[in-house]
């Protein structure tokens, strides 16, 4: 190979750049001309109205900081099969050979690996490299450790706030269809109570749960302070299985609704509730907090992070994990192969799946949940009896992820 194209499609992330630099790096250590094509698959198909390519050079390559969420390169959310031309694989073909391109590094998640399959099945030379904040493909995605981290660090940070004013915080959290962020994000946080897709809460026992842990830690506080913080995924699945979306927004090139709306609903509930419960304003009153008209019950507040949790820094994991997987990507390009999902390096040896396998999607596993449960976690549900199961594993080299 003479020149590869490295590109990334989808949402931003943590990592992102950590790819684009593994990737450049390993492809200039091979010979290998590496550029970016800008734009993500918009980009791809209309490499041919572009007057030049951006090329990697080691000066260019210096540039980029793998410390450093979002991508160089630039995203898009295109699906290349709902392109309404006739001839676009052929036209991305001619593009591509035109420039001298021989094989392409995709960095995205789901979504962008299913038009990877597609382009692969086209004749198009191609290795995808997962990436999703939302942790759900069925290999560990680059950006998803980056994310959990700023989660935890924010439901953390908000308990500062929360217990200068008494208040209970609601934290509606990104991961789409699955609860991994939430999940995880609120596990590290130190969140007390987690909602997530894959359990349906019962909002009746969320809200005695939350009064009898808030009136607690006020009792039992000197200072007569005290927080309750609740992290919410954004598709949240309420007891009667209904999901939010938002109303009047159009639907994506791959069938997606914009999700949102949880910690709205959540809040309204629990606030409505909270206003008239007697035994709340009783102890508010106790405390020396009552004021008519004006202090009466504690506040409930809602907060989205939304896309704070992906940007900023990328966690020294995710800089790890995405320079092996673009380095990786390289190195299969090389072998020929393609429409595969490069999954990691394991000593000298490069690991790869199918990418019709890597895109399935992932979700929380309950059984997990259960465990949880039983050392103290809340799910808003009543918890599920669980025994683990113990098994003795092979040794297996260490290895950093």
């Amino acid at each position: 190979m003479k020149k590869i194209g490295i590109l990334t499609s989808g949402g931003d992330c943590g990592g992102l750049n950590a790819v684009l630099k593994g990737a450049a790096c390993a492809a200039l250590g091979q010979g290998i001309q590496p550029v970016l094509i800008l734009g993500g698959y918009a980009g791809l198909y209309n490499l041919g109205d572009r007057e030049s390519l951006l090329e990697l050079t080691p000066s260019r390559i210096d540039r980029i900081d793998p410390l450093l969420a979002g991508s160089e390169a630039g995203n898009s959310r295109v699906k290349i099969a709902k392109i309404p031309d006739a001839g676009k694989y052929e036209r991305i073909k001619a593009n591509l050979k035109h420039r001298g391109i021989e094989g392409l590094v995709i960095g995205g998640g789901d979504d962008t690996g299913s038009v990877a399959v597609d382009l692969a099945a086209h004749g198009i030379p191609c290795v995808h490299v997962p990436k999703t904040m939302d942790i759900d493909l069925s290999t560990y995605s680059v950006g998803g450790d980056s994310t959990v981290n700023r989660i935890a660090t924010f439901i953390s940070d908000l308990k500062t706030t929360g217990r200068s004013h008494s208040r209970i915080m609601v934290v509606e959290i990104f991961g789409r269809y699955a609860g991994h962020t939430t999940f995880r994000g609120g596990l590290a946080g130190d969140a007390d109570c987690i909602l997530i897709p894959e359990i349906k809460a019962d909002l009746d026992l969320v809200y005695a749960h939350m009064r009898e842990t808030f009136l607690r830690r006020l009792a039992e506080s000197d200072t007569r302070t005290a927080t309750y913080v609740i992290a919410v995924a954004e598709c949240y699945h309420d007891a009667t299985g209904g999901m939010l979306t938002q109303e009047g927004v159009k639907i994506d090139a791959f069938g997606h609704k914009k999700l949102g709306g949880s910690g709205r609903h959540v809040r309204e509930h629990l606030a409505a509730r909270i206003a008239k419960d007697e035994r709340i304003i009783a102890a508010m009153k106790r405390y020396g907090l009552y004021v008519e008209g004006m202090n009466e019950a504690p506040e409930v507040r809602e907060v989205v992070p939304g896309y704070l949790v992906r940007s900023g820094p990328s966690s020294a994991l995710d800089a790890n994990y995405g320079r092996d997987l673009g380095l990786g990507a390289v190195y299969l390009l090389m072998e020929g192969l393609s429409g595969v999902t490069v999954t990691g390096i394991r000593g000298g040896t490069v690991r790869y799946i199918r990418s019709e396998d890597a895109i399935r999607s992932r979700t929380v596993d309950e059984r997990l949940v259960s465990l949880y449960e039983r050392s103290g976690v809340f799910f808003g549900r009543t918890p599920v009896a669980a025994e683990p199961v113990r098994s003795e594993c092979d040794a297996a080299p260490w290895n950093y992820i």
